[in-house]
């Protein structure tokens, strides 16, 4: 197909696919003549793929690269990739709140704890230790008392997650549903826990009278719209 067709087919612009090319994002057409280039399905897929990171995930053009590169890492071990992949996707705050060294602490405990196979340096670990932090300086240090609950969900979510990707044996499969279920799967996560912190708050703070038993179950009309007892 034309670079035109691979427009209409994914919904993404000409100029646009033409900067994803240059950007190295997306790989070339097959040049059929000077001025013309052939696109397959595999640009179909890379540029959905591209555009979910971007549009639903959020991240930036740098950062999609980082991933791309993982996904297409040859000859790397699979444990290594998914790595470098994660690496790639998770953001590290540029602040510093007061209290860091001990936030840190906390979480490096939280993994040893827990027997995690992952080192306190992680990317992942920094950005924890900095919300965590953050949380002291407004006077909500007793989070750290609910961490190993937050871990146990976590640990669940986190198997599931992989049980989903796991029925891919190509490595660049695996990874980029890795990746894309990360993504996108945050999104998912965070708005499916704006529903439950809904429907749990409605429950337990609903005032006696303020609503049929209906809403009590978290099926009354304030409960659906967010209203009662929405955080």
């Amino acid at each position: 197909m034309r670079i035109g067709e691979l427009s209409r087919e994914t919904g993404v612009a000409v100029p646009t696919i033409k900067f994803y090319v240059r950007e190295g994002l997306l790989p070339p057409g097959r040049l059929t003549s000077p001025n013309q280039a052939s696109y397959d399905q595999d640009h179909v897929r890379r540029l959905r793929l591209i555009r979910g990171l971007i549009d639903v995930g959020g991240l930036s053009v740098a950062a999609v690269r980082e991933v791309l590169s993982a996904v297409d890492a040859p000859g790397v071990p699979v444990h290594k990739v998914l790595g470098a992949a994660h690496d790639a996707i998770t953001p590290v705050p540029a602040t510093r709140p007061e209290g860091l060294p001990e936030a840190r602490q906390a979480v490096a405990e939280l993994i040893a704890r827990r027997g995690w196979r992952v080192g306190p340096d992680h990317p992942a670990a920094e950005a924890m230790a900095v919300a965590l932090a953050a949380f002291r300086d407004l006077g909500q240090g007793a989070f750290v008392e609910v961490f190993d609950d937050y871990a146990a969900a976590c640990e669940r979510i986190a198997g599931a997650d992989l049980a989903y990707v796991g029925r891919h044996a190509e490595v660049d499969a695996l990874v980029e549903s890795v990746v894309v279920g990360t993504v996108l799967g945050d999104a998912v996560l965070t708005a499916m826990r704006r529903l439950a912190h809904v429907d749990r708050s409605a429950r337990r703070y609903e005032r006696d009278g303020d609503g049929d038993e209906g809403a009590a179950d978290g099926a009354g009309p304030e409960t659906a719209r967010g209203g009662a007892g929405s955080p």
